[in-house]
């Protein structure tokens, strides 16, 4: 989406430059206004004009369809909303699952811890009977 979004800036922009584009144009082209009680001097002639109404007016056309055609692209509020909602209900499952899962693991890791631990109680009260049999013959 934020492709879109400076996609749409960037046309925003360009039809800002056609707007200051167009009206320095006219102001250009423009005639000079007489005003009662000024006496101008200089040429009256008017500037060689170029037909800049037809091509700003289509320049202005084509940048206003392109600007809503990428405003129809973007998501829709309501869809975005109702696609959050069931994405975060998956993802609940999905994470209660996950937890259950992980509990069972930690049962399990604990029940070998106490075999392990009981293991090597064994293990250790063996050494010393045999180091306390040991002491015994020899001594």
């Amino acid at each position: 989406m934020a492709d879109r979004l400076t996609q749409l800036q960037d046309i925003v922009n360009q039809q800002a430059d056609n707007f200051c584009n167009s009206i320095g144009i006219l102001q250009q082209c423009a005639l000079p206004s007489k005003f009662s009680n000024f006496d101008r001097n200089g040429s009256q002639t008017p500037q060689q004009q170029e037909d800049y109404t037809s091509l700003f007016s289509s320049l202005i056309t084509r940048c206003a369809k392109d600007i809503d055609v990428l405003i129809e692209s973007l998501p829709n509020d309501d869809t975005s909303t109702d696609l959050q909602v069931a994405s975060l209900r998956r993802l609940e499952q999905e994470n209660q699952l996950a937890a259950e899962r992980l509990e069972e693991v930690v049962r399990k890791g604990e029940f070998l811890l106490e075999q392990i631990q009981a293991a090597l109680s064994d293990i250790a009260q063996q050494q010393l009977d045999i180091q306390q049999s040991g002491d015994n013959h020899n001594g």
